[in-house]
């Protein structure tokens, strides 16, 4: 292991490890606001919306993220729509992590028990206050479990993206060890960055799942 080898990386790392952050952080936040509203519509399953959004949950689940980057990256330019690498990571990031935030947050909405929602109804309640005030706080509670799994599984996707050369922490790890043909230093590298990356957000996830699952259900 020679040690002057990583140092000398560090400066790449350090900017791979900067836009792997930024990448994940706007695909996760992009992913649960889609996921909550394909969610929601399915649950009240609304008129032509809620099918078009169950068909996109099943194209998205169904298909790999490296064959949906392959299409925004290459095929999208032949008929005029042209994006950069970075912004085609973050669309196939929404497009695939929407959908199984999507499944995580209808199982945590249909474990809300039927008389809440007959309660609402009786009230004089919208399906807008319903989602408000009955469905979404409960239903968040309970699917955190899934939420949190999907977020990690997220981070680790960003790795897939070196096939359209996003300057990511594995396509940096990658072109390190093709030019110098040390392996063990840039690997060791790639999994520490993303011990640090994975870790802390396994602990706040964690954290925050007990927190928000006692102030909801107050046990």
């Amino acid at each position: 292991m020679n040690w002057s080898i990583i140092l000398q990386a560090l400066p790449l790392f350090a900017h791979a490890f900067g836009l792997t952050i930024w990448l994940s952080l706007i695909g996760i936040i992009g992913s649960i606001i889609v996921g909550i509203i394909a969610s929601l519509t399915q649950y009240f399953k609304i008129p032509v919306i809620s099918q078009i959004m169950t068909a996109y949950v099943e194209l998205a689940r169904n298909t790999p993220l490296l064959i949906q980057l392959f299409f925004l990256y290459y095929a999208f330019p032949v008929i005029g729509i042209k994006m950069s690498a970075e912004v085609c990571g973050i669309i196939g990031l929404i497009f695939l992590g929407g959908a199984y935030m999507a499944e995580g947050f209808t199982g945590g909405f249909n474990g809300i028990s039927t008389s809440q929602i007959n309660s609402g109804k009786a009230l004089g309640m919208s399906r807008f206050q319903l989602a408000r005030y009955v469905v979404f706080p409960q239903g968040f509670a309970l699917s955190l479990p899934a939420l949190t799994a999907n977020i990690i599984f997220l981070i680790k996707e960003t790795s897939i993206f070196s096939v359209i050369a996003i300057p990511e922490l594995t396509n940096t790890a990658l072109d390190l060890i093709g030019m110098y043909y040390r392996s063990n230093e840039y690997l060791l590298m790639l999994v520490i960055a993303y011990a640090i990356i994975l870790i802390p957000v396994i602990l706040l996830l964690t954290w925050l799942e007990r927190r928000v699952r006692y102030g909801a259900f107050g046990n």
